[in-house]
């Protein structure tokens, strides 16, 4: 079940940057991150509601609070701003490949941070795929 999650994934976020990049054309980066943030919470704040997922908001302890509040600084605030900024002045293909390289950086930070193993298979797949970023941005 995990592959059809993925695999909708990637089709989302795939086809998020087309609408990101209109969007830009009449607004801000600030504007539409803030509207694209506001939109988000909101729904998910419904959906937390319908399936009664905020019964489980009280048990949470302080730690979990200073993470998940470093976690929304990096990815929801810093690094969608530096993405909207990013795709606001450039082809949504350069933008698209270089955000790629997330999850090299996740797979490096693990290995140091939570002593993940990194087998030779792993270095070999990310080295291909930088690779391939890199002939893929090439004009």
């Amino acid at each position: 079940m995990f592959l059809v999650y993925a695999l909708f994934g990637v089709l989302c976020l795939g086809l998020a940057p087309l609408f990101g990049k209109t969007a830009l054309n009449t607004v801000s980066p600030l504007t539409a991150l803030a509207l694209r943030t506001i939109i988000a919470a909101a729904l998910v704040l419904g959906w937390m509601i319908f399936s009664r997922a905020f019964t489980e908001l009280h048990d949470l302890p302080s730690s979990f609070w200073v993470i998940i509040t470093i976690e929304a600084i990096l990815a929801a605030i810093l690094g969608d701003m530096a993405y909207f900024y990013a795709l606001q002045t450039g082809s949504i293909h350069e933008v698209s490949v270089i955000m790629s390289c997330a999850p090299l950086i996740t797979i490096i930070v693990g290995h140091f941070i939570y002593h993940e193993m990194v087998t030779i298979h792993q270095v070999i797949g990310a080295a291909l795929i930088t690779t391939g970023l890199v002939v893929i941005s090439l004009d």
